[in-house]
């Protein structure tokens, strides 16, 4: 079974910066269709960014220009580099399969404050 490990969230002033990081150890599977969720309290989980085999990416309006999606391939790591963060953006940070979602890690906590 899939494990996806997500890492590297924190308490951060707004402005501020971060980058999580997404593993799946012991699986190729950061190599695929991915996306970085979030769920923010009493509210759904969103999709923010995604990236495709070919590299290309999409992200949801309320973080583009500010987030950044990226992976290393010979890491198996996918990534999320977030910039000029907003208290709003405050959540937890989830990685993903796009097309066949996989059992959802545990998170990783991102707090802004303001």
């Amino acid at each position: 079974q899939v494990q996806l490990v997500e890492s590297g969230g924190g308490l951060v002033q707004a402005g501020g910066s971060l980058r999580l990081s997404c593993a799946a150890p012991g699986s190729t599977l950061t190599m695929n269709f991915m996306a970085w969720y979030r769920q923010a309290p009493g509210k759904q989980r969103e999709l923010v960014a995604s990236i495709n085999t070919g590299g290309n990416t999409n992200y949801a309006d309320s973080v583009k220009g500010r987030f950044t999606i990226s992976r290393d391939n010979a890491r198996n790591t996918l990534y999320l580099q977030m910039n000029s963060l907003k208290p709003e953006d405050t959540a937890v940070y989830y990685c993903n399969a796009v097309q066949t979602l996989y059992t959802w890690g545990r998170g990783t906590q991102v707090t802004v404050s303001s």
